[in-house]
């Protein structure tokens, strides 16, 4: 297959080669665009190689996909620069028409068969997998569109003809048949008449033609490399997620996303969420056997329901929930020397004189403060080894509050605050 590849790929350059050398001695500018359509067919040649060098290779890790995607991009520059080439004809031809130059019709009707011939042959001999795919799923051309509508008139005269004209035409073969068709009459205008500016209207009629032929190939397979859900599928896809949503087991199905890997392949990911007590291998083989009849490539991610409810309990506490063994103080360093400390006043202080009236020597300044940490999690709802405690060994554990005093019990994490508020080290002192 890949030699008869070449070996068509060598015949069409020497045919190439031959028309261009024809083109400039005919100075037909409609010959030139018409050997446009043979350079097409050796950039189809390449595609063509390309899909059977797709067909050896297998996913790799890097290309974990495969090499599909090589085959539309063959397809999309191909036809990209067949319209490109139809703009540069539309650009001569518009130069042309402000001076025409005089056609020679020497070798105009040789070169028109020529090129008809070969580009027939290599379409009838060499089956063009790409290319073949994209002329039936991209949509219709304008030139399909009317040769379609005399092909019903004519078919309701001959019905022969039916299976050859309808649906619609191969759209290469009906763009090398206008063409040639356009240069016949061209010829024919230029001996009869000498009207030379023919062959620059013909020109213009193949380069539309060559543009609104590509132009939906072009857009299709552009579609493809934008990793796009192909509208005619999507109905389809939204019937199996629906399926696969009410299998046994099977929560919600969300992420899904499906898009074109190749011509003809699709590729997918979606997240199926399971209840806890569901068979996982089940619910994939399952989810898989629904959606492998569209999705080729198909990667389906399951997980397990593991939210959980907080349950609330009506028992009795356990017994340890309230001990306070189970907390530490950690002392923390001094933020400041206590000799180092002097009092905030609204006026400064003497060393010598007495503490102002406004001094702040209240208990909690000058301490160390201190954190309570427990150092076990409490779960939530079930679980629970605490129990309760009697208030009164709350009492015995040594909490208490400021200005008790220590004969209650009770303490806090401040181990050295006095027992009364705004006193000081000259207790029993008059006040200044």
């Amino acid at each position: 297959m890949s030699w008869k590849i070449l070996l068509f790929g060598v015949i069409n350059l020497i045919c190439t080669g031959f028309l261009l050398m024809w083109c400039s001695s005919t100075n037909s500018i409609a010959l030139t665009a018409y050997t446009y359509l043979t350079i097409f067919d050796l950039f189809s040649l390449m595609t063509c190689l390309i899909s059977y060098w797709v067909t050896m290779r297998k996913p790799s890790p890097v290309y974990s996909f495969g090499f599909e995607r090589l085959e539309v991009l063959a397809v999309f520059a191909s036809t990209v620069l067949a319209q490109l080439g139809a703009l540069f004809i539309l650009k001569e031809s518009a130069e042309r028409f402000l001076e025409q130059p005089e056609i020679h019709t020497g070798r105009l009707l040789v070169g028109t068969f020529v090129a008809l011939s070969f580009n027939l042959f290599t379409m009838l001999s060499i089956r063009n997998k790409p290319f073949a795919y994209v002329s039936e799923a991209a949509s219709t051309s304008w030139l399909q569109e009317h040769v379609a509508d005399l092909s019903r008139s004519l078919c309701g005269i001959i019905p022969g003809l039916s299976s050859i004209f309808l649906p619609r035409m191969n759209p290469f073969v009906l763009i090398d048949l206008a063409g040639a068709f356009a240069l016949c009459i061209t010829y024919m205008l230029i001996e009869i008449n000498n009207y030379f500016a023919v062959d620059t209207a013909s020109a213009i009629a193949i380069a539309l033609m060559t543009f609104g032929t590509m132009y939906p190939m072009s857009v299709y397979s552009g579609k493809v490399l934008l990793q796009t859900t192909p509208p005619h599928v999507i109905g389809q896809l939204d019937k199996l997620i629906r399926e696969v949503s009410t299998l046994d087991g099977v929560l919600e199905v969300r992420n899904e996303h499906f898009w074109t890997l190749g011509f003809g392949s699709l590729a997918g990911s979606v997240h199926v969420r399971i209840r806890r007590d569901a068979n996982e291998q089940m619910v994939l083989a399952h989810v898989t056997n629904r959606l492998y009849t569209l999705v080729s490539t198909l990667t389906v991610q399951i997980f397990k329901d593991d939210w959980i409810r907080p349950a609330l309990l009506s028992g009795p506490v356990a017994a340890n929930v309230l001990n306070f063994s189970d907390h530490h103080v950690i002392p923390m360093p001094l933020l400041k020397g206590a000799d180092d400390l002097n009092p905030v006043t609204s006026t400064p202080a003497k060393p010598s004189s007495p503490p102002p009236e406004f001094s702040f020597n209240t208990p909690g300044k000058n301490v160390n403060p201190v954190i309570l940490l427990n150092t076990q999690t409490r779960p939530y709802g079930f679980g629970l080894n605490h129990g309760h405690t009697p208030y009164s060994n709350i009492l015995n554990q040594g909490l208490g509050v400021p200005g008790i005093g220590a004969t209650q019990g009770l303490r806090t994490g401040f181990t050295n605050i006095p027992s009364r508020y705004g006193t000081n080290n000259r207790i029993g002192q008059p006040r200044p």
